[in-house]
């Protein structure tokens, strides 16, 4: 890899609410930009949870109108998360992450600390609600109202480098965009 193509960037944050499309747009990423780029995010992580901390209380919690509450014991296990995926970054990875900021600026901010003083790219990836709910629909996996709470909601306060919309966009297209960012 030379200069020219050697990516200025060690993280790529894609931050959207359920459905936007960030899933599709970081296997794109990995396609496009030069060298390995591993890709985790918050489904990564509740997956790797226990049963029991995906019921709500001390984890995470789904409500019926797909509202999302975060326990006690949930948040320390992904602050852990969040510090064990810089740990590879500084290790020499190269990582997309795809986020839901459920809480908007503090989501950013936990990432802020986990990945002081390494080279980071900010993405939004926005949808508008209605897409994202008939993206919702069709998967068949979420809990209906989630992507529509969400769609807004996770971008609030959060500061970005770069923004694409998904709404009419391929996730190509999408990543395309983003990649100009990274490469100089």
């Amino acid at each position: 890899m030379t200069d020219q193509t050697r990516p200025r960037y060690q993280v790529i944050v894609l931050n959207g609410g359920s459905s936007s499309g960030k899933s599709g747009i970081a296997r794109c990423l990995q396609a496009v930009l030069p060298g390995a780029w591993l890709t985790f995010g918050v489904d990564s992580l509740d997956a790797a949870m226990p049963a029991s901390l995906r019921d709500g209380g001390e984890g995470l919690g789904i409500g019926a109108d797909g509202s999302v509450s975060v326990g006690p014991e949930y948040r320390r296990l992904s602050d852990a998360w969040r510090l064990g995926v810089a740990a590879m970054v500084r290790a020499g990875a190269r990582v997309v992450l795809d986020e839901v900021f459920l809480d908007g600026a503090d989501g950013q901010q936990r990432w802020l600390r986990a990945l002081d003083g390494l080279d980071v790219l900010w993405a939004g990836v926005r949808c508008a609600p209605e897409t994202a709910a008939a993206r919702e629909a069709a998967r068949g996996d979420r809990v209906p109202g989630m992507a529509r709470a969400q769609a807004d909601v996770v971008h609030q306060g959060v500061r970005y480098d770069v923004e694409v919309d998904s709404t009419n966009a391929r996730p190509l297209d999408c990543a395309h965009l983003i990649a100009q960012h990274v490469t100089p």
